[in-house]
């Protein structure tokens, strides 16, 4: 139904468009005047949607850039879930972060943050604490960059 309106529409603009043509060239004839350059209204829309998916882009790309670490944070809280979890049946967190996937395709890549690195993760006094913490955009331990 909003194709069949749409298209309506555009030919309602397409005749109009053409009949002020006609009108103008007329005119043009008749006074001797060179010809006006007519910019159909549906190359007008296009230019406009052009500019402002570019406008979008540009403020995208300034204002979010970094999201990669939205879900890099995202997925070390719910690796926190896990290991508490562990830690509330077992008693104690896993040596290595890969034992919590224990078999389950859903947890195949829950030791990688979004960009392709394992989280460091050591665990302290005997299995009762634990450090965790993504290495960054860089890939590199102890920079500025790291989450936790």
């Amino acid at each position: 139904m909003f194709d069949l309106i749409a298209e309506l529409l555009l030919l309602f603009e397409e005749l109009k468009f053409w009949k002020k043509k006609k009108k103008r060239r007329k005119l043009e004839k008749e006074k001797g005047l060179p010809k006006k350059t007519m910019i159909h209204p549906v190359t007008k829309v296009l230019f406009i949607g052009l500019v402002l998916t570019f406008i979008l882009g540009v403020m995208l790309r300034v204002f979010y850039t970094h999201p990669n670490e939205s879900k890099t944070t995202k997925k070390i809280v719910e690796v926190k879930k896990i290991l508490e979890k562990q830690y509330k049946d077992l008693g104690k967190y896993p040596t290595k972060l890969k034992d919590i996937i224990n078999n389950n395709p859903l947890r195949k890549n829950i030791n990688l943050d979004a960009w392709g690195n394992e989280f460091y993760y050591k665990q302290i006094k005997d299995g009762l604490s634990y450090e965790l913490k993504s290495k960054g955009k860089d890939g590199i331990l102890n920079t500025e960059d790291d989450l936790k």
